[in-house]
């Protein structure tokens, strides 16, 4: 399959891993931003719940990065996280987010990151057929399902999000 040369640089960046990894999802540019999980749902016409949200954190001990992907419902539920790695999590601040993936926030993929990471997936994205993650740039992003997103990323499903 050629690689698609029309995205923008990091969107062509992703493109290329989800090939390189044996997957056929196909990276869209949208003609508004998806930097939010409300603003990509709006832009592709699905549910908030149905946006897969990359979030990063910081261990506060190894300072060695955590990527939650959450569904865009939900809020993150940090406490479950750091009692699951046996560590506290800081928040990640830009710069530590882009040296820690290779993607800016508001457009960090579930795969190609620059360094590995420890990696959860919300459970409540297997309940859709279909779901959406960025894709590198606040515009872009790629279909795929969520056994797709467990596959790829070989991350932990868990329950993630905070009690209502």
């Amino acid at each position: 399959m050629a690689p698609i040369s029309t995205l923008k640089g990091s969107a062509q960046k992703v493109q290329d891993a989800l090939l390189a990894a044996g997957y056929s999802n196909r990276v869209v540019e949208l003609a508004e931003s998806a930097r939010s999980a409300a603003e990509a749902a709006a832009a592709i016409g699905c549910t908030v719940g149905q946006i897969a949200k990359s979030l990063v954190f910081r261990r506060a001990y190894s300072q060695r990065p955590v990527l939650v992907i959450a569904s865009g419902s939900n809020r993150v539920a940090e406490d479950r996280i750091a009692q699951r790695l046996g560590e506290p999590l800081t928040k990640a601040d830009a710069r530590y987010v882009r040296d820690a993936t290779g993607y800016a926030i508001g457009g960090i993929p579930p795969l190609g990151h620059a360094s590995a990471m420890t990696t959860f997936i919300d459970a409540d994205l297997l309940s859709w057929d279909t779901i959406w993650a960025a894709a590198g740039h606040p515009e872009a992003v790629f279909s795929l399902t969520p056994s797709q997103l467990v596959e790829m990323t070989g991350g932990t499903v868990l329950t993630v999000r905070e009690p209502s």
